[in-house]
């Protein structure tokens, strides 16, 4: 047994960002293996664009319930008020901001030319222990650009929601009413893919124990990495974790996985648009 690699964090309230644009717009950039996070703090009026150029595959686009934003992509356009989720297809596309605020787009790692410029794009160069990306099939109706108001998708039997597209999944927690009961906390590991917690509102403590190999030498101290919002924390395959909310009201956390997972997709109703997305006939047989 190898030494577990250890997680990484970005802080995207405090670090650096990684680029500006002419509209003023910081950018905060951050992978994992299979997918990458843009972090971008924009003004009122800014547009932010991917050209086909850099985008052959889906990608999210979260507005926070503050931010709202018009996205257009193959002459469709939609309006969006915030608190919702978007995919947009391969191809051009455009988010123009109709105020100032936060916007989150995740990319698989397909979007080469932000995965070079991430500030920890190197530590992720040699790394064999995730599954491998491999495309699910395409969405039924086609790609296109999509939209899900995430005030639609609140269950009283759980505090996903659950959405994929053909090689990323989310889960969009429904917003903490109060600090996690610390009795309550859930501690567990995934044996092949990384998972990214980004905190979108308030604050986490992120409890991470790494397994211990035959060699004392490569053993882990347990972290409790304490990360406000925005920040991303990347936690890798079978280190035990498990996010604690701290604070104020209506802290909002979303789970980023790639490939998609497939416990979660196998879970009838779980995952809001599955009936959009098929899944590979070797995971329906």
């Amino acid at each position: 047994m190898t030494k577990t690699r250890q997680a990484y964090t970005g802080h995207f309230y405090r670090d650096p960002h990684t680029t500006i644009d002419s509209y003023d717009t910081k950018n905060w950039i951050t992978r994992a293996a299979n997918f990458v996070v843009m972090a971008s703090h924009a003004k009122e009026n800014a547009i932010l664009t991917r050209t086909a150029e850099y985008q052959n595959d889906e990608y999210f686009i979260l507005l926070p319930e503050d931010t709202a934003a018009i996205i257009s992509s193959n002459g469709n356009e939609i309006k969006s008020n915030g608190d919702s989720l978007l995919i947009a297809p391969p191809g051009d596309s455009q988010i123009k901001m109709l105020n100032g605020g936060w916007v989150y787009r995740i990319f698989s790692k397909n979007a080469k030319d932000l995965i070079e410029i991430a500030p920890n794009h190197q530590a992720w160069d040699n790394v064999t222990d995730v599954a491998e990306l491999i495309d699910w099939p395409a969405p039924v109706d086609g790609f296109k650009l999509r939209h899900y108001p995430l005030q639609d998708y609140i269950r009283t039997d759980t505090t996903m929601r659950l959405f994929r597209t053909c090689n990323l999944m989310v889960n969009i927690f429904l917003p903490s009413t109060a600090p996690r009961d610390i009795h309550k906390l859930s501690p567990h590991s995934h044996p092949d893919y990384e998972q990214g917690s980004l905190a979108v509102h308030g604050a986490y403590i992120h409890h991470l124990r790494y397994p211990w190999t035959p060699d004392l030498a490569q053993w882990r101290e347990d972290e409790h990495i304490v990360a406000s919002a925005p920040s991303l924390c990347i936690i890798p395959p079978n280190v035990i974790h498990t996010s604690q909310a701290v604070g104020e009201k209506g802290m909002r956390l979303v789970d980023i996985f790639a490939p998609p997972r497939t416990d979660f997709s196998l879970r009838p109703g779980l995952v809001c648009n599955e009936k959009e997305y098929p899944l590979p006939d070797n995971i329906n047989a």
